[in-house]
């Protein structure tokens, strides 16, 4: 049976990102900080649900841009590699962690297929969200979702939260907590993902 080069990439860009995952693992097992905990204290309410794994297709929702006002949904997105961070402003691991996404873009943003989505799940949506990104310069996309729409229906047990969505609108990775998203490896991982036309 003959495999073409595009299945061959789509799986090279699969096997890349099951490593991050591996190497994300153990990351978090030393890193207990990695959960974000709550405003009001303690852990991040978890949900009931398991944790949306990677395979799954991607769960549609619309949500207002924070600069722009209009309506991003991912189903118009569809044929582009989606980076979906959801996070909080109050949230210690994803302060931590939005350089780093910002240092992705950069090297990234240059690619019309590729999409960083930032969703924001502050309850005091843009009047929290809109100072905190001018101050610390971030340009990837804000969105609000004050409802925690996003983290209900991904089943997300805590911020930061990251998927990677393919062309074909299926989760091909799911990270857990803070991570160095400036790594080459990342990098090299979704440019691989950008590769495969699905």
């Amino acid at each position: 049976m003959e495999i073409s080069g595009k299945t061959l990439a789509a799986l090279g860009a699969f096997l890349v990102l099951a490593a991050l995952l591996l190497f994300a693992a153990s990351y978090e097992l030393s890193h207990p900080h990695a959960i974000a905990l709550n405003p009001n204290g303690g852990e991040s309410t978890e949900s009931e649900a398991p944790p949306v794994p990677a395979g799954d297709v991607a769960k549609d929702f619309k949500l207002e841009d924070a600069f722009t006002g209009e309506t991003v949904s991912l189903a118009s997105l569809k044929g582009k590699v989606v980076f979906l961070n959801v996070w909080a402003t109050w949230c210690g691991p994803c302060r931590e962690e939005m350089p780093s996404m910002e240092t992705l873009y950069d090297e990234l943003k240059g690619n019309k297929d590729f999409v960083m989505l930032a969703v924001s799940q502050d309850t005091k949506g843009k009047s929290a969200v809109v100072p905190y990104v001018e101050k610390n310069g971030y340009h990837f996309k804000i969105l609000l979702d004050p409802e925690n729409q996003v983290g209900e229906s991904y089943s997300v047990s805590g911020v930061p939260e990251t998927f990677i969505i393919d062309r074909n609108g299926r989760i091909v990775a799911h990270h857990m907590g803070a991570f160095d998203w400036s790594r080459p490896d990342v990098k090299e991982a979704l440019q691989q993902l950008l590769s495969a036309k699905g």
